[in-house]
């Protein structure tokens, strides 16, 4: 079991989830060991049940026996235990943090529905309007960026922060959705500044490791897809 200063640190999640690639990334950037929980689709374990009885998902972080569920918070609370390792996730600047923080909820309840909502639109106008929405989140998203990073090469400046995190967890589902539709979504022509980021986020050292490769994670997505399909058709 992994343990720093004599304290476990166990994380419970699965590898395709972006949620849990969130805190899995934060604890690289920290360089603190844990032991990863692999937790199975479709079955909730009795770990998973005690640690997070609220709402009964992943990921979940049990540090020193104690459990801290939702992604981001996770994100936030590693950084705050583990300060003085490695670089701050999180702005010093209240205003940056602040801006990073909105933006970060922005991608949560807006963005990355809408990428989700591509395969699960019933027809092709649904679909054409979720497309729709995905470009027009990533043209904010864009500026969002130039603003953030401040002329560097990541959200959070030098270094991953806590926005680089927040989106960089799902280009993976973004890869999938790409190559399921054949669009193109993070265009050197439209958004040139994504681009360059998303390939310096998935090169770095802490988030290598725990990128699903994309057609890994696309063949998951299609066993996920089977199995909701016969459960429908029920």
């Amino acid at each position: 079991m992994a343990a720093v200063g004599g304290e476990e640190v166990k994380l419970l999640g699965a590898w395709p989830s972006p949620f849990v690639m969130r805190p899995r990334i934060a604890l690289n950037l920290k360089g603190v060991g844990y032991e990863f929980l692999e937790e199975v689709f479709g079955v909730k374990s009795e770990l998973l049940l005690k640690s997070n009885p609220v709402y009964k998902k992943i990921p979940v972080l049990i540090h020193a026996g104690k459990p801290i569920c939702e992604s981001m918070i996770i994100v936030q609370y590693i950084d705050e235990v583990w300060a003085a390792k490695g670089s701050a996730i999180l702005p010093a600047d209240p205003y940056d943090r602040a801006l990073h923080r909105f933006w970060a909820v922005y991608i949560d309840d807006k963005w990355f529905p809408s990428l989700s909502g591509i395969s699960r639109a019933q027809t092709e106008e649904a679909k054409a309007e979720a497309v729709e929405q995905v470009f027009a989140g990533l043209k904010l998203l864009e500026e969002a960026f130039e603003k953030c990073s401040k002329g560097k090469g990541f959200f959070g400046g030098d270094t991953i922060g806590y926005l680089d995190i927040a989106l960089g967890c799902y280009l993976g589902w973004l890869k999938v959705t790409e190559k399921m539709t054949g669009i193109k979504f993070l265009d050197e022509e439209k958004t040139p500044l994504l681009v360059g980021w998303g390939e310096r986020f998935c090169a770095d050292d802490a988030v290598k490791g725990v990128m699903p490769e994309t057609n890994k994670l696309m063949e998951f997505f299609k066993v996920l897809q089977a199995k909701f399909k016969a459960a429908s058709a029920k």
